[in-house]
């Protein structure tokens, strides 16, 4: 399986993986900066729980990236952003490059 190519990732994002939510707040694991490719674009989505929400960035990334929804994500012009949904693309017998797709909220 082929990844994404890595000269095409030009940004680097920190991503938090959502550990839960306990008595102290929402917890999150170590940041991990990650090369990705990012469209400020917005767009509609259907989150995890099933409701519409307005997705203010897709970030693409090599596969196999640890984001469940709710991560936390800081992109490169510095905001800080919500995994809404996570899609892990592949193809497998086909030409084109597996990724992992993460629209954030």
């Amino acid at each position: 399986m082929r990844k994404v190519p890595a000269f095409l990732l030009r940004h680097r994002v920190v991503v938090e993986p959502y550990l839960g939510d306990t008595a102290y707040g929402l917890q999150y694991g170590p940041g991990v900066e990650v090369r990705a490719l990012v469209d400020p674009a917005r767009r509609l989505v259907r989150a995890a729980d099933g409701r519409q929400a307005t997705a203010t960035a897709t970030v693409i990334t090599a596969p196999g990236l640890e984001c469940p929804p709710g991560s936390r994500l800081t992109l490169p012009d510095g905001r800080t952003s919500t995994a809404l949904t996570v899609a892990e693309h592949t193809a497998p017998g086909l030409p084109v490059p597996a990724c992992t797709e993460v629209s954030c909220g």
